[in-house]
């Protein structure tokens, strides 16, 4: 059994001041990340409100991705699962500001998947590690944590691809 931290109520699996540092950090970023995401999604595609939030998204997306790197490398093998998960939302979240960046034919529609799916890795990630400390989410058994972000958001990626003007455009 290993020693535990808890840090804002949940516990943290580590009493290391280096690794509850890095935590802290990591938790900065991705909740930047949830904010700017969202940001993203409700503001008017192709406006500055848009590609601020969508940079502040990426930005932030790396230094989570850097800290889930280095947090599992310190727990290792523990934190497969979340490094796995860390791995796929920063692989999307690069290619969709990619695409956005090229501007090649039909960007908009692979643009709005890769960073709808980055948004729910990131969101399952969460859920994932901390899920079952959370007051309302702790009822639900750990397999929900990993289908309920895809559960809410794939419908909303779909509506999105076939609704929105801009992914429309052929």
């Amino acid at each position: 059994m290993e020693e535990e931290t808890i840090l804002f109520g949940i516990p943290i699996p580590s009493t290391s001041k280096l690794f509850l540092a890095i935590v802290v950090v990591h938790i900065l970023f991705g909740l930047l990340c949830v904010l700017a995401g969202l940001a993203a999604m409700l503001s008017e595609k192709g406006g500055k409100s848009h590609t601020l939030a969508g940079k502040t998204y990426f930005w932030c997306m790396v230094f989570a991705f850097v800290t889930i790197v280095v947090l599992s490398a310190m727990r290792w093998p523990h934190n497969i699962h979340l490094l796995t998960i860390g791995t796929v939302a920063f692989a999307l979240t690069f290619a969709g500001r990619r695409l956005a960046q090229n501007r090649a034919s039909g960007w908009t529609r692979l643009h709005t998947l890769c960073m709808g799916l980055s948004y729910i890795f990131l969101l399952t990630g969460f859920y994932v590690d901390n899920g079952k400390n959370l007051p309302f989410w702790r009822q639900f058994p750990q397999t929900f944590f990993w289908v309920f972000p895809s559960i809410v958001g794939v419908p909303i990626i779909v509506y999105t691809l076939l609704r929105h003007p801009l992914n429309k455009k052929k």
